[in-house]
């Protein structure tokens, strides 16, 4: 039993490694000035040595030497794919738990700071029938509305700019016309619904009511790019607001 432990450690000691001291070229030729039984088994296989007592006397050393050195890329490239594979299912197992723990810590961090939102709400509710007037109320409302927004702004959330703004369909989506001549064309004169980004990239648009005016509004009055004609009695329209739902 120690004779074979024996031969086990030597033979490991034999076998190469990527990071070894000695460098490919000098393992190799160390191996091609040995001739014991001991390398011969761990960089031959049987059929390699069934083939080198195949060859004629003369052939035999060249063919062994072009053996050994496969033998000897064989040992290097299998243990280096070997703790590869090693690695790699250790990768595996680690990513999913990794990405587990991201989760769950980033769900903590938002509720964590939604907490502070929910205890203001709750005061607000118990000190709502003993307020002086609604005025303090809604103050009270207004605030923690801003915080609600601070807390999304420091999450990298915040709202779409919509009302003065020109219509995007990219940020907004319309869900209604209106004719106002003091406005300029598509122009968002109502929100609905507020949109809101998240790091720069639209998760919900804005719901808005788009400006569209008359054919004759968009293209200019006529009558003051030309000569003047002769005045009529005729009445003239006077524009008002018009609201048309968008289909």
């Amino acid at each position: 039993m120690k004779a074979k432990r024996k031969e086990k450690s030597e033979e490991k000691q034999h076998e190469p490694t990527v990071d070894g001291e000695e460098t490919f070229n000098q393992l190799l030729d160390t191996l091609l000035h040995q001739k014991d039984e001991l390398f011969e088994d761990t960089f031959l296989t049987k059929e390699d040595k069934h083939l080198i007592d195949a060859l004629p006397e003369e052939h035999r050393e060249p063919v062994r030497g072009a053996l050994l050195k496969k033998g000897v890329l064989f040992k290097m490239l299998h243990g280096k794919l070997q703790r590869l594979s090693a690695d790699y299912a250790n990768f595996q197992k680690r990513v999913p738990k990794q990405t587990a723990d991201s989760i769950l810590y980033e769900k903590e961090k938002i509720i964590k700071s939604l907490l502070p939102v929910l205890d203001n709400f709750e005061h607000t509710l118990q000190n709502a029938h003993s307020a002086e007037n609604v005025d303090i109320l809604i103050k009270g409302i207004q605030i923690i509305y801003d915080q609600m927004l601070d807390i999304l702004k420091s999450h990298g959330a915040e709202q779409i700019k919509a009302i003065g703004e020109i219509f995007d369909p990219a940020l907004h989506e319309a869900i209604m016309q209106k004719t106002q001549p003091q406005q300029k064309e598509n122009t968002v004169l109502e929100v609905f619904q507020k949109g809101y980004k998240l790091n720069g990239r639209v998760i919900r648009p804005s719901r808005v009511v788009v400006n569209k005016l008359q054919a004759e509004q968009t293209n200019g009055q006529i009558s003051e790019q030309q000569p003047r004609e002769e005045k009529t009695d005729l009445p003239q329209e006077q524009p008002n607001d018009e609201t048309t739902d968008v289909e």
